[in-house]
């Protein structure tokens, strides 16, 4: 039986605690995953890396990140078909109906993409590193 794991500073990282938990496709009521729990410790370690992470993703210019959303653009598009049968395993949606999520969901990571366009006006702010 696959077990999910953790994605925690850049690793995925399996679950420390004592329980297993179960994951049900809930269209058919099968078991078709499972995850251990995660410690006290290691919910304290996901949540030092990601504020570890946050200062150095927050000092790029608005065009770096944005080029890193039309990359994630570009990953969600090339793998439409595998996460919309995620998503439909996962949350009992018909097929048609996860495609219909992730298309609205490409349509925020657009306009995340759009964002150092939108911020212009008559001098762009962080425009470069610390300049």
């Amino acid at each position: 039986m696959e077990t999910v794991a953790n994605f925690i500073h850049g690793e995925c990282v399996a679950g420390e605690g004592q329980r297993v938990q179960a994951i049900f496709n809930p269209a058919t009521g099968e078991q078709i995953r499972q995850v251990t729990m995660s410690t006290v410790r290691q919910t304290e370690q996901a949540i030092a890396a990601a504020q570890q992470a946050f200062p150095g993703w927050a000092r790029q210019s608005p065009l770096k990140r944005a080029r890193v959303m039309f990359r994630f653009k570009s990953l969600l598009e090339e793998h439409m078909d595998s996460l919309a049968r995620l998503i439909s395993e996962e949350h009992g949606k018909v097929y048609s109906d996860a495609v219909g999520e992730l298309t609205r969901g490409l349509e925020v990571v657009e306009f995340a993409c759009g964002i150092p366009h939108l911020q212009k006006g008559e001098h762009s702010a962080k425009r470069g590193n610390g300049r």
